[in-house]
Parts: structure tokens; C-alpha cells; sequence
């Protein structure tokens, strides 16, 4: 449960909009504690996770830095969470980022010892649901139409973990309403970027593969969109199967060929250095990672505009011809489903 929460007003500034700063902490009922626990921490559903960082000091990060006085004086709550409000105005440079609530809370963990790890959140809503009103009057009923906030999912949320300080701390981040600009809330404000660990070298691992498969295989290579789609479905496969990633073990199982081991290690070192990432070569493998990350990996084979194959394994079931009446696939299979 949290012990803290206030709530400010942040408007657009270039929309002509104000900052509407509280002066005192909200003071709630336990049902509606409870009910706003529940919609700002229901959002956060990803096993990924960021960190802070800054171009020159972390100190320099004015999140980082208003998080840090709170978990170290939670006494300075009210002046930092002022100042985490005003920071949110002045990052607004789109007229399409929506003004919204703005809610801090701080949530302190029952634990005790080494495993207690308080935490910050910030959370705000932008978007504004219809709702009825229906009342009793007399022997008849009035009905109203207003609007409100709408419980279901909040628009921003971030929530920081008082660990790893050094580094940035622990933070898992939603955006689920970017109003066209998708910097706003991630790099604008907030300033944090994907934290190196197993999600991450999972994805990685994955998307660069992809791209490869996808892309760059068909420049160097005669191969077909079978043979790509048998090469995507292997790949989710081997991560599906494996605890742990080994590059050698993987290149040798999905790869095979040492021509297109060598090729995909070389575009591996180019992707590396284009997004200024480093994808590990041995990483224990994120189960939640693949999953989310296997949507984008969809074997499918086009046909002009009037047929899809979807192939989910075995590619010597389908083989590829032409003859005079044009190209064609042929299917083969043990029995209808």
C-alpha cells in the first residue's frame, strides 16, 4: 500500500495551458486507496525494464535527481514531487501531448532487511472517458452524461525501485497514449533507456536475427520464402527450447551453412554498431521476451492477392515449381484439421 500520494495538473504550455500545483498530500478513504493502487500498478505488465541516464552526470538526470531526495528524506516528497511536476511542463514541445493529471506516490515496501525495496511512482492520465449518471427522483430517474477518468488503463505510468541507484535505479515504464510524439514521456522527461539484462539480449538477439533472415539473407543467397519462414520458425524454436543462449551452438543448430554464419555474424557486428547496442553471445533466455517478441516473427508467404500460407515447421512438406499455367506451391500433409 502507499503512504504518499499527491496530485498536480500539467498542462501543454505551447497550447497556452497551466501548471496547477497541490499543496498538500491527498488524504484517501482505504477503498479508494486500494482502488487507485490497483489502477496504477495494473498497468505494468512487461518484464522489461530502463534506467536513468544523462549525457554528462546522472545528478544531471532532474528525475533521477528528485527520486534520489525522496528515497533518501521522504520529508522532501512534496518539494520533489513539485519539481517532477514542473520538469513534465517544461518537457511538453508538441501542441498533440495531451495536459493530465499528474499523480506521485510513494509506496513502501512491508519487507524487512536486505529484501525491503521501496518504490516511486509517477503516473498521469490524459484521456477523458463519457459516463452516465443515472439518479433516483422522486418516482423517476434523471440521467446525466459527464466525464472522467477511466480505470481500465492508465495513459503514463513509470515506477522506480530504490535499487541500483548507481546505475540509474530499476524502472518499468508504460506509454500507452503517445499523442503523436513517442519521445515525450521515455527520452523528454523521464531520460531512461533499456536496462542490460536477459530481456534485453533476448529481443535483441531475436530482432537482429529477424532482420537478417528477413532482409539480408535474400541479398547474398538464393533462398525462398519458404526457406526464410524455416529459418524464423527454427530460430523461435531454439529459444523456446533453450535455457541459455549460446551463439556458436545457435549459428550451428538454425544456421547450419558457414557461409551463412559468417554473413550473419558480420551483419550481427554492423546491427551492433548501427543502434550502438552489444548483444551478448552467451545470456540466460528471457521466457517473457520471446513471447513478446515471436509476434513479429510471422512465417508467412504472400501470393499476389489471393492466398497466404502460414507455415509453423517442416519445411519438406512444401515445395515450390512452375509450369505453364504459372508458379505454384505444393502442400503436403497427413490429414485435414
Amino acid at each position: 500500500m502507499f503512504s504518499k500520494i499527491v496530485v498536480h495538473r500539467v498542462g501543454n504550455k505551447i497550447n497556452g495551458e497551466s501548471l496547477i500545483l497541490s499543496q498538500e498530500e491527498l488524504q484517501l478513504e482505504e477503498g479508494m486507496a486500494e482502488m487507485l493502487e490497483n489502477y496504477f500498478l495494473g498497468s505494468f505488465k512487461s518484464e522489461e525494464t530502463f534506467h536513468f541516464y544523462s549525457d554528462s552526470y546522472l545528478v544531471n538526470n532532474p528525475v533521477y535527481s528528485s527520486v534520489s531526495e525522496i528515497f533518501d528524506d521522504k520529508a522532501k516528497f512534496m518539494w520533489e514531487a513539485e519539481n517532477i511536476a514542473k520538469h513534465l511542463f517544461e518537457a511538453a514541445e508538441n501542441p498533440r501531448v495531451q495536459g493530465g493529471e499528474l499523480f506521485i506516490v510513494y509506496f513502501e515496501d512491508e519487507r524487512e532487511g536486505t529484501e525491503r525495496v521501496d518504490k516511486i511512482g509517477i503516473f498521469k492520465t490524459e484521456k477523458r472517458e463519457s459516463f452516465l449518471k443515472i439518479s433516483p427522483q422522486e418516482e423517476n430517474f434523471e440521467i446525466e452524461k459527464d466525464q472522467g477518468i477511466g480505470l481500465s488503463k492508465i495513459d503514463k505510468a513509470a515506477l522506480i525501485y530504490n535499487n541500483d541507484k548507481e546505475t540509474g535505479y530499476v524502472l518499468s515504464v508504460v506509454d500507452n497514449n503517445k499523442n503523436g510524439d513517442m519521445y515525450y514521456w521515455f527520452e523528454d522527461f523521464l531520460k531512461v533507456k533499456q536496462r542490460d539484462d536477459e530481456y534485453f539480449h533476448t529481443q535483441e538477439a531475436l530482432m537482429v536475427y529477424k532482420d537478417y533472415i528477413t532482409k539480408q539473407l535474400p541479398q547474398e543467397f538464393e533462398v525462398s520464402k519458404a526457406d526464410q519462414a524455416d529459418f524464423l520458425n527454427k530460430s523461435i524454436n531454439f529459444f523456446k527450447e533453450k535455457e541459455e543462449f549460446k551463439l556458436d551452438e545457435f549459428a550451428s543448430e538454425v544456421l547450419g551453412d558457414e557461409h551463412v554464419i559468417e554473413s550473419f555474424n558480420n551483419f550481427k557486428t554492423d546491427y551492433e554498431q548501427d543502434m550502438q547496442i552489444n548483444i551478448a553471445e552467451e545470456f540466460p533466455i528471457s521466457e517473457a521476451a520471446v513471447k513478446k517478441t515471436q509476434r513479429h516473427f510471422k512465417s508467412i508467404i504472400k501470393l499476389d492477392k489471393n492466398f497466404h500460407i502460414y507455415i509453423h515447421g517442416d519445411r519438406q512438406k512444401i515445395a515450390q515449381g512452375e509450369d505453364e499455367n504459372g508458379k505454384y506451391y505444393m502442400l503436403y500433409f497427413d490429414k485435414e484439421v
